[in-house]
């Protein structure tokens, strides 16, 4: 029986891309997002005879997670790998401007939505046969250093080093495995902004290099690949030219 795995965010960029990878490696894919159209787009791009499903979804809404887990136990009666990866920003501005509400939008995706899904895998990984499975969070290298006015995304990218650290932790004594993969600066829709120019701590707008998703996907594979008994804690997958490393 195929590996099953299960990805948030999955209808583009690095969802998508993780979802083709996973998909040519053999793997069963669910699909979890909130556009049904993007999702079916993935599920185009993979081709005839990859095994996808796509099942629309909010990460925000506790229902929709739970109707989402149980559609992919329904189907595929396991569940080996989740891929946290559903993420937004807020609004650009500044920090003391920054809505409650969009606050919470942030933090209710990002944090939130991790957490719902993290828990329904737990659910599942430890009552299967064989037991355990791997869970991997998209921190970002926000979850390590900010960029300017982005209070909502930093912290909650600060946020799920704490989630995967407890998830590795308390996923121990049920074989499961928890890493998070923190990524900077993908070529992406999302990223298109970084040919444009992006703020600096400095004050400045500088343009910045990317990288092609498909090495975050690589990176990813690699991950999902090994043993469980062994674990990547944290990987960052960078492009190497941007200013990441050093000061300023």
């Amino acid at each position: 029986m195929a590996p099953v795995a299960l990805i948030t965010g999955a209808g583009s960029g690095i969802g998508q891309a993780c979802a083709l990878a996973l998909s040519g490696q053999g793997y069963a894919v669910v699909l979890a997002g909130r556009r049904p159209e993007a999702l079916q787009e993935t599920i185009d791009k993979a081709g005839p005879g990859a095994d996808l499903l796509a099942v629309p979804t909010d990460v925000a809404d506790p229902a929709q997670v739970k109707a989402l887990f149980g559609a992919m136990k329904q189907k595929y009666g396991r569940l080996d790998l989740l891929f946290n990866n559903a993420g937004r920003g807020a609004p650009p501005g500044l920090l003391e401007d920054l809505a409650v509400e969009d606050w919470q939008a942030v933090v209710d995706v990002n944090l939130t939505g991790a957490f719902l899904c993290t828990q329904e895998a737990f659910r599942i990984m430890k009552a299967q046969d064989p037991r355990g499975g791997r869970i991997i969070n998209n921190g970002s290298v926000s979850a390590h250093a900010p960029r300017p006015n982005s209070v909502a995304y930093t912290s909650t990218k600060h946020a799920i080093t704490g989630l995967t650290k407890s998830t590795a932790l308390d996923g121990r004594k049920y074989d499961i495995a928890c890493g998070q993969i923190d990524i900077g600066n993908a070529m992406t829709p999302l990223a298109a902004c970084m040919a444009r120019g992006v703020p600096q701590a400095n004050g400045e707008t500088m343009v910045e290099p990317t990288m092609a998703v498909e090495d975050v996907a690589k990176a990813l594979v690699y991950m999902a690949s090994l043993s469980l008994e062994s674990n990547v804690q944290f990987m960052t997958v960078m492009a190497t030219k941007m200013p990441f490393v050093g000061r300023g």
